[in-house]
This record gives C-alpha cells, sequence and structure tokens, in this order.
C-alpha cells in the first residue's frame, strides 16, 4: 500500500538522502547524498529497502512525522528517543507504525545526524539521479518544513529483515586518515608533519559542505592562490587563515584554495557524527 508522511515537526534540519549524484561533478553538480552513508544504509537494510532508497537525514533536533498510512520505520545514525502516539518504540530496529500514528524522533543523545527510513523508500521526485537534496547548489527537494507530505513508495518485496544492524558509535575522538596532495607542497614541511600532531576539534560553523576546524595554523610556503579546480570528497582545503576545511557530500566541485591532503571516504561517516569540539586527529597515510 502507497502511503504518505505529513511533516508534523520538520526539526533544525531535515531533508531527504539517497546516495548522491554520481558522475555529474563535471557539469558543476556537488553529490550531496546522506553524510553518514553507513547509517543510512543500515536503516534502508532494516526495513527491507534496497540500499540506495532515499531516506530522512535529521540534524541535532529530530522530526516528527504522521503516517498516513500503515508503514515500517526504522531510525539509525545519532542515538535519539523514538516515541510512536507518545509510547517509547525502538531505535535502531524495524517499527510498524499504523496509519494516523504520530512519530516523534527526539533530541539526538549523542552525535549529529539520524536516519529514518520507511518500506518503499521516501518517494520523491528525482533530479539528475538522486533524490538527495544539495543545500549547496538547491538541487533536489527543500528542507522539510511543517505540513509537508512526503509520498512513500510501494513497499519492497518481501526479505528477511534483520533485528538490529550494528553501527559504531559517534565518535569521541575524530580520527581522520589523510593521504597527502594535491598541493602539499604549498605548505611548509615542517607545518605539515605538525598537522598529525597538533590538537584540532571541530568548529561550530560546519554544516553538510564541510567538516570546520579549530586549531593551529598550517602555515604555507608560498604565497599567491590558485586557479579553481577540482574537489573531491574528503578533500582537505587549507584556507587563508590556515586552518583545515574537511569537503562532505555537499561541498563545491571546484574551488581555489590549496588542498594540503585527502580524507578517505571511509573515515567521512564519523565526520558527520562529529559535534562541535569533539576532538580531531589527522594521521599521515604512507606515501
Amino acid at each position: 500500500m502507497v502511503t504518505e508522511l505529513e511533516v508534523v515537526r520538520p526539526g533544525p534540519l531535515t531533508t531527504v538522502q539517497d546516495l548522491g549524484r554520481r558522475g555529474v561533478a563535471h557539469l558543476g553538480v556537488p553529490r550531496a547524498g546522506a553524510l553518514d552513508e553507513p547509517a543510512m544504509r543500515a536503516a534502508n537494510r532494516l526495513v527491507g529497502n534496497d540500499a540506495d532508497a532515499a531516506v530522512l537525514e535529521t540534524t541535532l533536533g529530530g522530526v516528527a512525522l504522521r503516517a498516513l498510512g500503515p508503514v515500517l520505520l526504522a531510525v539509525t545514525g545519532a542515538p535519539a528517543p523514538v516515541l510512536v502516539d507518545g509510547r517509547p518504540a525502538a531505535w535502531g530496529a524495524a517499527v510498524a507504525v499504523p496509519a494516523g500514528a504520530v512519530v516523534e524522533v527526539g533530541a539526538a543523545t549523542h552525535g549529529v545526524r539520524g536516519y529514518l527510513a520507511a518500506a518503499g523508500g521516501i518517494a520523491v521526485p528525482p533530479v539528475l539521479g538522486s533524490r538527495s537534496a544539495d543545500l549547496l547548489s538547491g538541487l533536489g527537494p527543500a528542507p522539510l518544513a511543517a505540513g509537508d507530505r512526503l509520498p512513500v513508495g510501494p513497499p519492497p518485496s518481501y526479505r528477511p529483515l534483520p533485528d538490529q544492524v550494528p553501527l559504531p558509535a559517534p565518535p569521541a575522538e575524530l580520527v581522520l586518515r589523510l593521504g597527502l596532495g594535491p598541493r602539499a607542497d604549498w605548505f611548509e614541511p615542517q607545518s605539515v608533519a605538525w598537522l598529525a600532531r597538533e590538537h584540532y576539534r571541530v568548529a561550530p560553523a560546519s554544516n553538510r559542505i564541510a567538516l570546520r576546524t579549530d586549531g593551529p595554523a598550517v602555515t604555507r610556503a608560498r604565497g599567491g592562490e590558485l586557479p579553481s579546480e577540482g574537489m573531491v570528497l574528503g578533500a582537505v582545503q587549507i584556507p587563508p587563515d590556515g586552518r583545515p576545511v574537511v569537503f562532505l557530500a555537499d561541498h563545491p566541485t571546484t574551488g581555489g584554495y590549496p588542498v594540503v591532503g585527502v580524507v578517505p571516504p571511509a573515515d567521512l561517516a564519523g565526520a558527520a557524527q562529529a559535534r562541535p569540539g569533539t576532538p580531531v586527529r589527522f594521521v599521515l597515510l604512507p606515501g
């Protein structure tokens, strides 16, 4: 049965996300997609969806939705209380929600971003092959607002559902491996070496575009500016203040500040869940 979810409380920032727009960077279109991809995949798996089905990504404050028909839901990512019509329900497990019931995902107790999957997926129209909201370019659906109605696709064919899907806890310390290049030579060698020894913290200005850091400046070995060049997911750009910026899913496709190195995609799920003030440690990869 096809149904809808009506937004009762949108939370501070709740967006529709899937695995993002792949293969369109040459058009100047960012990738977008879920910041914590393993948590998104886990939520989909719990309700029997394919891994790329669209979900809701919440930020810190959760969301409240009214089910306009019966639906199977699961919430993963940042741990948070889940209520169905005011009664406690399971987090990290599939929950059958009857028609008319209000599902509330409360404020995250740890971490930043939660993922709510509905069996059948959030069926908003795709744009350039993805249903993801891109906050940089404005592509895809706008962030949720009270009164919005979100269509849910037909439930998937029967498949055995897991009772739970293990996921790591939000990081007490964010450890990011860093492969140097392509512009590491724009910085003092000693400063690059210190990058792995100094103490950084997640800055409050972090968002879906980038994780920003507070800490010691990485000093340049040369002046001037680069022409704009392509940017990739996980690129660590050093702006004029010298504090590393780690590009996340909504990052621009080009940029003019030098990139000292790139963080592997596997490390970025932790960046999605690191709250402001979380210690950040860069680990230089060999080679």
